[in-house]
């Protein structure tokens, strides 16, 4: 399978919005939007993101949208995120968009954050370098409870490849 990331288009973000409200997906992630089913609020941070300095791309595998991922925030406190159709979990997909993003984004460090329990996502991180920082407690809307959240940081000089 072919993984390449484009910037976005409009026609992406009803997929993105469907991948998102995706409730097995919700679960998985832990941390997201307060109320994934608001649309209005969706389609108000995405324009907000493609206005900014922040890198969103839409992830193609075999030349379908797959999912995004992204670079966020301030200089020296900046966060990668991706979502995976789950059509796609286990395919190799997001360590592929990960990678491709981390080389089009040089800029160290970049933190990650992932629900402990989330085993797929925190191997996605470490094959791309990422190491654990520290371990906290965070309220995840997508459980409606407080979970255990790791946190996680690619260095300067980390092989994120």
């Amino acid at each position: 399978m072919k993984i390449a990331l484009r910037s976005v288009h409009d026609e992406d973000l009803p997929v993105f919005f469907r991948q998102m409200t995706d409730p097995v997906a919700l679960r998985m992630a832990a941390f997201g939007p307060q109320d994934p089913t608001d649309r209005d609020a969706f389609e108000a941070r995405l324009k907000r993101v493609r206005a900014s300095r922040d890198v969103l791309r839409t992830v193609l595998a075999d030349g379908r949208v797959a999912g995004s991922a992204a670079v966020y925030g301030e200089p020296g406190e900046r966060e990668v995120t991706y979502w995976i159709d789950r059509a796609y979990w286990g395919r190799g997909v997001a360590t592929a968009a990960l990678r491709a993003l981390l080389a089009e984004v040089p800029e160290r460090p970049l933190y990650a954050r992932a629900a402990a329990d989330n085993t797929a996502s925190l191997r996605v991180l470490a094959k791309c370098g990422f190491r654990e920082s520290v371990q906290a407690r965070g309220f995840a809307n997508g459980r409606g409870e407080e979970i255990e959240e790791v946190v996680l940081i690619l260095d300067a000089g980390a092989p994120d490849s």
